[in-house]
C-alpha cells in the first residue's frame, strides 16, 4: 500500500484536528463536512475507517519518519 509522506501527513493531521475544533465551537452544516472531508481524506492517505485509526497510524508513520532523520546515518547524515 502506499503511504502518504510523513509531511503530507502532518498537514492531514493538522486540517482534521482544525475541522474537529471548528466544528466542537460552531457546529453547523458547513463545519461538518470540512469534518467529514477532513476524516475521509486521512482515512484514505493511512489506509484506515476511523479518525482514531487514521491518527494512531499517521502519528506511527510521522514518529518512524522522524527516528529515520535522527538516527545515525539516518536521512539527517545524508543531507
Amino acid at each position: 500500500m502506499l503511504m502518504a509522506h510523513p509531511t503530507m501527513l502532518r498537514h492531514l493531521v493538522e486540517s482534521y484536528e482544525a475541522a474537529r475544533a471548528l466544528h466542537a465551537r460552531q457546529g453547523g452544516k458547513e463545519a461538518l463536512r470540512r469534518l467529514e472531508d477532513a476524516t475521509y481524506t486521512l482515512c484514505v492517505s493511512t489506509g484506515t475507517r476511523t479518525a482514531e485509526e487514521a491518527l494512531a497510524a499517521a502519528g506511527r508513520r510521522i514518529a518512524a519518519a522522524e527516528a529515520a532523520t535522527e538516527a545515525p546515518g539516518g536521512l539527517a547524515a545524508a543531507v
